[in-house]
């Protein structure tokens, strides 16, 4: 079988990007492994499978379900897997990428103002082109698990990483899928950090963890005048490894920046943060509906087509 692809990434979190506008594609774990694996395929942090929202729902899969009842017009569903084949809720760069896939495809046009809808398994996100050819992503409500003692406390896990002699404190972040971030206080003590090995978190989350190291670097005023917070982050995510940046880390990163500057309720802290990643930048905004919004580049590299 001949599989047609595309290679695409975010701030240079890459993914293999298949087309399945008929929805009979069904690809094994082990095939979205070997497509992922870096020297022995195409090579990505992840697969995005573009297909019908109402195909996903013939696979019994609820969520495709609610996507539908919640927006009709969100018809196209973006099925990711970590490069490890394993199955993820959603990602943040993934949308943009997507969503540049999509109008690769002329299945949508955002040229004229326009919005996509599409369906993730983390529910409906909704997406538009900025002027700067940025793509901007609703990324939908957010929340800290660990409700208002964790936000007061600024702390409801600990992380050890290898190479430190102890573990330190973390606040837990769902952006629909979960993240654990943890301050540092130095740019070299974040470059320094041993990713390499899964960090140890406790409590051991039951989904596992995407793991964002933090170093804020204060606030400055942003292109519209308003002020704005900047951070400097990087991230273990869960079935992957480290990557060179992650939408929804950058979000929770953000989030959790701004909750302890705001002394746990991020009051007085800016609604609008810049997060430098190895891979480049995003901008996440924190929206009046209890929202949250991401925005960054998304970049198509090539197409091809490979065996499996």
């Amino acid at each position: 079988m001949t599989l047609r692809f595309t290679k695409g990434h975010g701030t240079h979190n890459d993914f293999v990007l298949v087309a399945d506008t008929r929805g009979d594609l069904d690809l094994t774990p082990d095939q979205v492994r070997r497509l992922a694996d870096r020297r022995g395929g195409i090579g990505g942090d992840g697969l995005i499978r573009l297909a019908p929202t109402a195909a996903i729902a013939r696979d019994g899969e609820r969520v495709a379900d609610e996507v539908l009842a919640a927006e009709p017009g969100a018809i196209w569903f973006m099925d990711y897997r970590n490069a490890d084949g394993s199955v993820a809720e959603m990602c943040g760069n993934g949308v943009r990428v997507f969503t540049a896939f999509a109008e690769r495809l002329g299945l949508v046009d955002l040229a004229g103002g326009g919005e996509l809808a599409l369906g993730t398994r983390a529910g409906v996100r909704r997406v538009r082109r900025e002027a700067n050819g940025w793509y901007a992503v609703d990324m939908g409500p957010w929340f800290l698990p660990g409700g208002p003692d964790a936000a007061a406390s600024g702390a409801d896990a600990k992380v050890l990483l290898h190479g430190w002699h102890a573990p330190r404190p973390a606040l837990s972040v769902d952006v629909g899928n979960p993240h654990t971030v943890v301050a540092l206080a130095q740019p070299g003590e974040l470059k320094a950090a041993d990713l390499t090995r899964v960090p140890a978190v406790e409590p051991v989350p039951p989904r596992g963890t995407n793991v964002e190291l933090v170093v804020p670097l204060g606030e400055e005023t942003g292109p519209d005048g308003e002020p704005a917070g900047r951070l400097r982050m990087r991230v273990h995510e869960r079935g992957v490894g480290e990557t060179q940046s992650c939408g929804t880390g950058a979000c929770a990163a953000a989030l959790a920046v701004r909750t302890w500057a705001g002394h746990g309720a991020g009051d007085g802290a800016p609604d609008t943060w810049f997060v430098e990643v190895p891979g480049g930048e995003v901008r996440v905004r924190v929206l009046p509906d209890g929202h949250v919004e991401l925005a960054g580049p998304a970049e198509l590299v090539y197409s091809g087509e490979i065996d499996l």
